[in-house]
């Protein structure tokens, strides 16, 4: 897990994003127990969500607010492709990440990304950082000098690359 964390700080630094990962002793694995540790609401927590493309294989990643749902269907028309659930084995082997710490940045794969436009309304949002049990917090506007995503309402969602994506493309495809 050590390793995890360290490629997620070396990701933010080669970005130019100054983080500060915290442990936070108790699971984070979910929106819920992330927002209950960290004493922010729900919508401010960053689920980080894994998706395969059906006919492709290629690994897709959505970073969608905690009080939102992916939708499916806008989520594949983002992608260009039907999706389903990767599993959880794939995503530790290809993004370096176990389900529960996968982090928006530091993967082990270039991954193309997609962010939920409902994270830009807030000034703070706390994302996995690596492991089950810690985050780190960023400004939304942040996350597009960092990375190459792309908005989307697919949770409201958007396509994004390294640091923090090195651009999260915010979309509305998701909710």
């Amino acid at each position: 897990m050590a390793g995890s964390i360290d490629r997620v700080t070396k990701a933010a630094a080669d970005s130019g994003l100054d983080i500060e990962i915290r442990r936070m002793g108790a699971s984070t694995r979910t929106a819920e127990e992330a927002a209950a540790q960290r004493g922010c609401t729900v919508a401010q927590i960053v689920k980080s969500l894994v998706f395969q493309g059906e006919a492709s294989g290629k690994l897709f990643l959505f970073l969608v607010s905690g009080s939102n749902q992916l939708d499916l269907a806008k989520a594949a028309a983002l992608t260009g492709e039907p999706l389903k659930r990767a599993d959880p084995r794939q995503i530790r082997d290809e993004t370096g990440f176990a389900i529960g710490g996968v982090a928006p940045i530091g993967h082990l794969i270039a991954i193309p990304a997609f962010a939920d436009e409902t994270l830009l309304g807030f000034d703070r949002i706390w994302a996995a950082a690596g492991a089950h049990d810690a985050v780190f917090a960023a400004e939304p506007h942040a996350n597009d000098q960092g990375s190459a995503g792309c908005r989307s309402d697919a949770g409201s969602l958007n396509r994004t690359p390294d640091p923090i994506r090195r651009r999260w493309r915010w979309a509305r495809a998701a909710v």
